[in-house]
């Protein structure tokens, strides 16, 4: 039986670029999207172009209850298909990075961006963990400014910090299953997120002078990593953060 994976924020972005590859080694994909229906669609008819199964899914991943549902959904939709109610891989990519000096920040903000790089991506692992097939695979999405330090993302490096903590955790209590949990850390990548600063003239420079290698990082880069982590020659890499940056600050 093919291979299933749940790809949340996979509307656009590395979340896409990450479907997309999973499609292309076979895998099929669930793709999550938060509030771009359209987007998702587009996405799981590109799946399906390469002749894999995929369906969107949608859930606000700051709501535990939303994640809930989302998982009832999912488990309804591959009983339909025919499959069991089971994943061999959760990418937790879904996520934001809020950018503000640290007098500026609101108590809202800071809850937001917790609950939804870390609140959302603890509860969506505790939820595909009993659906998880033995020898899975679980990536969580970090960040390079977990090493390295812009000022303005303290509160958004934080969230991300957490995120390695949980990763390092995660590996010890589902080793037993033969599953991983391992932790990608992206450097500057040209995603919508980034395109203010990274599609200007100064962003690139500047991105560029802090790099062993001299170009800026595209979401294949990035998905390319994945497909690695979620390969049978990976089985014995396990509770790692390992940063595809290009070499960002060395």
């Amino acid at each position: 039986m093919n291979k299933i994976a749940l790809v949340t924020g996979a509307s656009r972005g590395l979340g896409k670029a990450i479907a997309q590859r999973l499609a292309k080694e076979g895998i099929d994909v669930i793709v999550h999207f938060g509030q771009n229906q359209d987007a998702a669609n587009e996405v799981v008819a590109e799946i399906r172009q390469l002749g894999r199964t995929a369906f969107a899914v949608q859930a606000d991943v700051s709501q535990v209850s939303s994640i809930y549902s989302m998982f009832e959904k999912i488990d309804t939709e591959l009983v339909n298909l025919g499959q069991e109610p089971k994943l061999d891989i959760l990418i937790n990519n879904a996520g934001t990075a809020i950018g503000k000096p640290i007098q500026e920040w609101k108590e809202e903000e800071f809850d937001y961006q917790f609950n939804l790089n870390v609140k959302g991506l603890f509860f969506i692992t505790q939820q595909a963990i009993p659906r998880l097939k033995e020898q899975g695979r679980i990536i969580n999405i970090g960040t390079g400014l977990t090493r390295f330090s812009y000022p303005v993302y303290a509160v958004y490096a934080a969230s991300k910090g957490a995120v390695d903590v949980l990763t390092h955790y995660l590996a010890l209590e589902l080793g037993t299953r033969g599953i991983t949990v391992n932790t990608i850390a992206p450097g500057a990548i040209d995603t919508d997120l980034n395109a203010g600063w990274l599609r200007s003239q100064e962003g690139q420079q500047q991105t560029i002078a802090i790099s062993a290698i001299k170009r800026i990082g595209m979401p294949e880069d990035i998905a390319d990593a994945v497909a690695v982590l979620v390969s049978e020659d990976s089985r014995w890499i396990t509770g790692q953060r390992i940063e595809a940056s290009g070499g960002a600050h060395l």
